[in-house]
């Protein structure tokens, strides 16, 4: 508020030249941008707005960006190196890495399913660790990767484990637990007193590499917009569909890998639930990129912890007096499927990224291109 009292002060009719003032408060930024759309995004991040351009003889924040960059005297500094694009090696090398998750569970599955016994738990333990570690190298590199300036663990990571795991084991704990079970662990199947629900585990690991390409368009198309964008709202405006158009291709290509994977495997196709989820790890993961991280943590850890009470209560319900604990659940489970309470935590959850994504994503400064780790 103070900055902006005082821009606001040194833009008054009276002010000889108020876009001096200006570029004196902000040189760290124009010096150091290599274009004036960084400095435009840079002053919107600061709380600049077209209506405060205006105020500094200029029609939009684009427009003073533009001005700012002319003056900025780079006689005695360095050239300023050219943006970076991908190489066609570099995008080979982050194509295989989210490719890599996919097929490490597709092998797992397979696996899974030609072992008999004791090998088979020794096979899933196999299968599911090299998955979560290719997952992890994928999402260091490329378009999934943060920012430097982000650290690299946070409280999301046990989180999106949590869902992830559920997704594998919870709809099966949850529809034997309301049954009074269970009587065992699972075996690895689809068939056991514990069923796994294979199905949608092996389409959300293929997923990786859809939502890695979904976040390079993204980035890509967002790039290009601010290009040709003339002031804040018009930029806004644009890439709103741009979000909502990748959010839908997305959620497309996941349903089809549901759909050949549930016809494959022989199972149940829970595509609400699947879907659920597959967007809001989406939406969390984009918001995370540009920077926006406490909503993703705020929305994971609250969806991870009302799944994980909802199965508490049906287990504390069997103690004496407690049997109002599990109605609900039960009710929900009986009325609808167990797949209802992964649905409605993730699908509640995604609607609330999305529109926070829809103002978050929209703002210019959001897409300064970020130092990737190397």
């Amino acid at each position: 508020m103070t900055d902006l009292g005082e821009l606001n002060r040194s833009a008054q009719p009276g002010a000889a030249d108020p876009v001096k003032a200006l570029l004196h408060r902000h040189r760290d930024l124009c010096e150091q941008a290599v274009d004036p759309l960084e400095i435009a995004a840079g002053l919107e991040a600061h709380g600049i707005t077209d209506r405060t351009a205006a105020r500094f003889r200029h029609r939009d924040v684009f427009s003073l960006a533009e001005e700012l960059y002319a003056r900025v005297s780079r006689d005695d500094a360095p050239p300023q190196p050219a943006p970076v694009t991908t190489s066609p090696r570099a995008r080979a090398g982050w194509t295989v890495l989210t490719l890599l998750p996919g097929a490490l569970c597709v092998a797992t599955m397979i696996a899974l399913r030609l072992t008999p016994g004791r090998p088979r738990l020794y096979a899933a333990a196999i299968g599911i660790l090299a998955t979560v570690l290719a997952l992890r190298a994928a999402l260091r590199r490329g378009p999934l990767s943060v920012r430097a300036d982000i650290p690299p663990r946070s409280a999301t990571v046990s989180w999106t484990c949590w869902l992830l795991g559920y997704v594998l084991l919870g709809d099966g704990l949850l529809g034997t637990a309301v049954t009074g079970g269970p009587d065992g662990l699972p075996d690895g199947t689809a068939e056991g007193d514990w069923p796994l629900a294979i199905a949608p585990a092996v389409a959300l690991a293929l997923s990786c590499a859809p939502a890695a390409w979904t976040a390079h368009f993204f980035a890509a198309r967002v790039r290009r917009r601010l290009a040709s964008s003339r002031g804040l709202e018009d930029f806004s405006a644009s890439v709103r569909p741009v979000l909502i158009g990748v959010f839908a291709l997305f959620l497309g290509v996941v349903a089809g890998l549901l759909t050949v994977t549930s016809a494959l495997l022989h199972e149940p196709l829970a595509l609400p639930s699947t879907l659920a989820l597959g967007g809001l790890l989406l939406l969390a993961r984009l918001l995370t990129i540009h920077g926006f991280t406490h909503a993703p943590r705020v929305i994971l850890t609250i969806t991870a912890i009302a799944q994980m009470t909802a199965l508490a209560t049906l287990f504390a319900a069997r103690l004496p007096g407690c049997d109002a604990l599990a109605t609900p659940v039960q009710t929900l489970a009986t009325a609808w499927s167990p797949a209802a309470l992964p649905t409605l935590t993730c699908g509640a959850a995604a609607l609330i990224l999305l529109i926070h994504a829809s103002r978050a994503l929209a703002r210019a400064s959001a897409h300064i291109p970020p130092e990737r780790p190397q």
